[in-house]
C-alpha cells in the first residue's frame, strides 16, 4: 500500500487543509448538496441585490437631474400682459442678450434667458430698433418681444403747417418736444451739420412743413436735420435747380418767391396766379415793386394781412413797397404746392390782387390798375 493509498484510507488532509476523503463523501452526500446549492443561491442573490440598489439610487438621481435640468432649460416667464408702465430704451449697437439685461432689471420680463429665447424662436434676433419704447411690468417674454420689433416706438409727433415762421416752427419744436427753443436756434446757425443747400442763407425757408415723428432722445440738430431732409426731397421732387435755372432764377430766389406765394395765397388754385404777379412785377421795365403786405409784416414780426399806413414806412429790407425787387430771403416755410407754383406760375397777364372777401378766402386778379382799385374798395366793404 502506498502513501497515496494510506492518505486516503486515514482521510488526511491535502495541501489546502481539505480532507479528501471527508470532501469527497461530502460531496455525495444529499446533505452536502444542499449545502452547495445554498451557496450558489447566495452568491447570486448579493450582485442581485447590489444591483438593485444601484438601479434605484441612479433612478432616483436621474429623476432629481430632470428636474434640475428641466428648470435649467425653461427659464422662469411671466404669464400675461403685464401691468403699470416702463420706458425702455434699445440703444444703437444693442443685442438681445444687452437687452435682455435692461428688461429683466426693470421688472418686465422674469429672466435674461425667457427673453433671448423668445426672440431667438421668433427669428428675431436682428430686428431690434435703436429708440425708446412703452411696456409693462410683469408681461411674458413673448409679448415683450411683440412690442419691441413692432416698430412702435415712443415718439413726439409735431405738425409743422405750411407758411410758418421759423421763429414759429422753433416755438413748436421747443413745447413739444420739451427742449428749450435756444437749442433749436443754436442748432440752426451750423448749416453744414444741418445740412441746408449751399443756395441757403439760413434756415428760413427750408424747415419743410409736414407731420414728423421724432424719438425723445433726438436732439435739437438731429430734429432739423430731419426737417432739412424732407426739404430736400421735395426739391428733389420738384427739379428745383434746374427749373431754377430755365426761370433765370437762383434755387433761394425760387424759395422766396414761394415763401411768398404761400403768405399771400388763400387757396391752393390762387398760387400759380400770384406766382405769377410777383415775375410779372419783376419783369417790367423799370421794375415794379412787389408791394406785398406779407413781406412789409416779416420785416417788422408783426402778423396781419393789410400793413398799415405807419407799417409801410418801415425802413426793413423786407419792405417791398419801399425796396424794389425779392426781399432778402424768404418769409416763411413754404410747402410742396407753394413751391410748384413758384416754378410753374399761370400766364394771364396779372399784375395786380386783392383778397377781397379775406373770410372765405375769395382772391381776385387782375391785369389793370383801374380794376385793381375797384378790388379794393371791394375789400374795404367786406373787411
Amino acid at each position: 500500500m502506498n502513501d497515496l493509498d494510506m492518505d486516503f484510507l486515514l482521510g488526511a488532509e491535502d495541501d489546502e487543509g481539505r480532507t479528501r476523503g471527508r470532501s469527497r463523501d461530502s460531496a455525495k452526500s444529499p446533505r452536502g448538496r444542499r449545502r452547495r446549492r445554498r451557496r450558489n443561491r447566495g452568491g447570486f442573490l448579493a450582485p442581485l441585490l447590489a444591483m438593485i440598489v444601484l438601479v434605484g439610487i441612479i433612478g432616483g438621481g436621474g429623476y432629481y437631474g430632470y428636474l434640475w435640468l428641466s428648470d435649467a432649460l425653461v427659464p422662469d416667464d411671466f404669464k400675461g400682459p403685464g401691468t403699470g408702465q416702463v420706458v425702455i430704451e434699445v440703444k444703437d449697437g444693442q443685442s438681445a442678450s444687452d437687452v435682455a439685461k435692461t428688461l429683466q432689471a426693470q421688472g418686465v420680463v422674469a429672466s435674461e434667458r425667457a427673453f433671448t429665447n423668445a426672440i431667438a424662436s421668433a427669428g428675431k434676433s436682428s430686428a431690434l430698433q435703436p429708440g425708446q419704447y412703452t411696456l409693462k411690468k410683469g408681461m411674458s417674454a413673448a409679448t415683450a418681444v411683440d412690442l419691441l420689433v413692432s416698430g412702435k416706438k415712443l415718439q413726439n409727433t409735431v405738425l409743422i403747417k405750411e407758411g410758418e415762421r421759423l421763429s414759429s416752427v422753433i416755438a413748436i419744436l421747443a413745447k413739444q418736444t420739451k427742449k428749450p427753443a435756444e437749442e433749436f436756434f443754436e442748432a440752426a446757425k451750423d448749416k453744414e451739420a444741418i445740412g441746408l443747400p449751399r443756395y441757403a442763407r439760413g434756415l428760413e425757408g427750408y424747415a419743410f412743413p409736414a407731420t414728423y415723428q421724432f424719438e425723445p432722445n433726438a436732439s435739437a440738430t438731429q430734429i432739423l436735420t430731419q426737417m432739412v431732409d424732407r426739404y430736400t426731397q421735395a426739391a428733389g421732387k420738384t427739379n428745383l435747380e434746374e427749373a431754377a435755372k430755365q426761370l433765370g432764377h437762383t434755387p433761394a430766389e425760387i424759395m422766396t418767391i414761394a415763401s411768398i406765394v404761400q403768405a399771400e395765397a388763400g387757396t391752393r388754385e390762387d398760387m400759380p396766379k400770384i406766382a405769377e404777379v410777383i415775375y410779372n412785377r419783376l419783369a417790367l421795365k423799370p421794375p415794379m415793386n412787389l408791394r406785398m403786405d406779407s413781406t412789409v409784416m416779416y420785416g417788422l414780426k408783426k402778423y396781419a394781412i393789410e400793413a398799415s399806413n405807419a407799417d409801410l414806412k418801415s425802413t426793413s429790407k423786407y419792405n417791398t413797397y419801399m425796396y424794389q425787387g425779392l426781399p432778402p430771403g424768404p418769409i416763411g416755410n413754404p410747402g410742396e404746392h407753394a413751391i410748384e407754383a413758384a416754378l410753374n406760375p399761370s400766364e394771364s397777364g396779372y399784375l395786380y390782387f386783392v383778397t377781397t372777401d379775406p373770410k372765405n378766402k375769395v382772391t381776385k386778379f387782375t391785369a389793370r390798375e383801374d380794376e385793381f382799385w375797384k378790388l379794393k374798395a371791394e375789400y374795404e366793404r367786406n373787411k
